[in-house]
């Protein structure tokens, strides 16, 4: 009897000193079996603790040793920490890795996109589970009868769960609600969104059937964190919640969010906000869309807005709204000043390459998207010479257009108008091997576009309505040499970070041109020190930094379970925890 006692006293004493952060002081633990079930909570206890101050202290030794940027590493580090043992699982239309066949053979690639970039760092630091579309005819083949694999397929790390959807339910999610509904209404870009009631149902349904994959690789798993990307999966978070109220679910919305008149047209507005706010967090790039989301709220349900902590109160649960600012991988160091000389090389290999005879050169890298604004490009390239004749037979214009969803034909046409206008523009201007406007039309891999951002006088982003636009940052990203300007569209997300750029009106064809001729007769040093600005800012707030700050901020949310079963969530900081409660 004075054994046990002491055992237990011991393992008192044991789980004391771990909740004090001395977990090392007791590695034996009462060997009795009364005592087994403290035994191995205590051991639990002490492993979590252990991790967590290694995370800890390792964080802490990367801000100490000058790294105050945002790296792979410290977002690892970062992200094991805040997590504190929770699994990570990740919605997204686009998979992270699809294969294809290739001959008699099977071959896997990374389809284009900054998330893999961003969330992959995460993903494997706590063994995650992303959830996505299969795309590659080959997916079947490498996946188990689940759907499931482990990737990178090279050096495994993290779980992809992929789900197959019919061409029935990819024309009406993907293609009709998704990208003629949402995306139109979400741009404002003249562009008339159509909203089809056989759609709306295709996008309900593929909804519930990601829903239920997530929901199944969830199973036993204790207070999962969940991160839904964009704007397919809108009803996504209310139905994650309601089955697992334990949950931390965020979504982030990678378009646009209009004022509350412009988001009134679509019949199902109070559905798929009713959707979102079944989430913990809400994401969008700028300040500007948080406001606008707020106001819609307001207006359309019934809740109470917080408008001191960016919150939404409906249902008892509170949904927290913010804005992160997506960006790019990190600049790389300034190089030698033999590589700085090197852009007039490689804008004369390219110019070679293409069979025109130039001095200057412009790029665009654009998905031919009527959002983008390309034709009021092409018009502003028009009207610049115009008025400097002086770069006729001078300057050409590269424009890199990958054809975009070519099954929907308002997408058709815009490929044709872009076509026509370089056609018209080339017949006009044009003469011998001299062409004002390229207009590559189709896919570059990332290294063929990185050659044309290094060659470019100038890169001109002229959306109409976009996001974030992350062409802004890469082209800054690429600018090793510290050259070249940047001319952006004031109605970019990129805009309000990217204020060493020339802002334009692209919708003003006589400042396009004036911002043209400012970048080409620009003095070196003030191109320089503008160039210097932007990568630092660029550097500074990179995709790394993106979703760190996403992560953390999901992280702090505490959920409190209420009586009727849902959740009632709010950030840790105490005075939003005080006001909310």
């Amino acid at each position: 009897m004075e054994s046990g006692q002491a055992a237990a006293e011991d393992g008192a004493l044991a789980e004391r000193d771990l909740r004090a952060g001395k977990a090392s002081a007791y590695s034996e633990v009462p060997g009795e079996e009364i005592f087994r079930p403290l035994a191995r909570e205590a051991k639990r206890l002490a492993n979590s603790l252990n991790a967590a101050r290694a995370a800890a202290e390792e964080e802490a030794r990367l801000r100490e040793s000058a790294q105050s940027l945002w790296t792979p590493e410290r977002l690892r580090v970062s992200v094991e920490n805040k997590l504190n043992g929770s699994r990570l699982f990740v919605i997204s239309n686009r998979e992270p890795y699809e294969h294809n066949h290739k001959g008699s053979s099977i071959a896997w690639s990374v389809p284009p996109s900054g998330l893999v970039t961003a969330l992959e760092p995460v993903l494997r630091a706590c063994d995650g589970t992303w959830v996505a579309q299969a795309t590659g005819d080959a997916d079947r083949d490498t996946s188990d009868d689940r759907g499931r694999l482990r990737v990178p397929p090279d050096h495994p790390q993290y779980t992809l769960r992929r789900v197959w959807l019919t061409k029935e339910e990819e024309q009406g999610f993907y293609f009709g609600f998704a990208n003629e509904g949402l995306w139109p209404l979400c741009h404002i870009a003249h562009t008339r969104p159509a909203f089809r009631a056989e759609d709306w149902d295709y996008y309900q349904a593929v909804n519930r059937k990601f829903a239920d994959a997530l929901l199944a690789e969830m199973e036993g798993e204790q207070s999962p964190a969940v991160l839904v990307q964009d704007y397919h999966f809108a009803l996504l978070p209310r139905m994650i919640k309601q089955q697992r109220p334990d949950a931390r679910v965020a979504i982030f919305w990678h378009i646009p969010w209009p004022n509350p008149e412009a988001f009134a047209i679509c019949p199902w507005q109070r559905e798929v906000l009713d959707g979102m706010l079944g989430a913990d967090l809400i994401g969008f790039h700028i300040q500007a869309h948080c406001n606008n989301f707020l106001e819609t709220v307001e207006r359309t349900l019934e809740s109470r807005i917080d408008r001191e902590h960016f919150a939404v109160n409906r249902r008892e649960h509170i949904t927290a709204v913010k804005p992160f600012p997506i960006s790019v991988e990190c600049c790389t160091d300034t190089p030698a000043a033999a590589e700085v000389e090197s852009s007039s090389n490689l804008r004369a290999e390219l110019f070679r390459e293409l069979g025109v005879e130039a001095a200057f050169m412009g790029v665009g890298v654009d998905r031919v998207d009527y959002t983008k604004g390309i034709p009021e490009r092409f018009r502003g390239i028009e009207r610049f010479l115009e008025q400097y004749p002086y770069y006729q037979r001078q300057l050409t214009f590269v424009q890199i257009g990958a054809p975009s969803r070519t099954h929907i034909k308002r997408y058709q046409e815009l490929m044709k108008e872009v076509e026509e206008e370089a056609e018209r523009i080339n017949r006009r201007f044009g003469a011998g091997a001299w062409k004002p406007i390229l207009f590559l039309e189709r896919h570059h891999t990332k290294e063929e576009v990185l050659r044309y951002y290094r060659a470019a006088d100038f890169c001109l982003v002229t959306s109409l309505h976009d996001g974030m636009n992350l062409v802004a940052k890469e082209y800054v990203a690429s600018r090793r040499d510290e050259r070249g300007a940047l001319i952006l569209s004031r109605f970019a997300g990129a805009s309000h970070e990217l204020v060493d750029a020339l802002v334009v009106n692209p919708y003003d064809t006589g400042e396009l041109a004036e911002a043209i001729h400012a970048a080409l007769a620009m003095a070196p040093e003030e191109s320089h020190a503008r160039m210097q600005r932007l990568r630092s800012q660029v550097r500074e707030h990179n995709v790394y930094r993106w979703a760190g700050s996403l992560i953390t901020e999901l992280a702090g949310i505490r959920l409190e379970i209420t009586e009727s079963g849902s959740t009632n969530g709010w950030h840790s900081h105490p005075s939003y925890a005080e006001t909310s409660a």
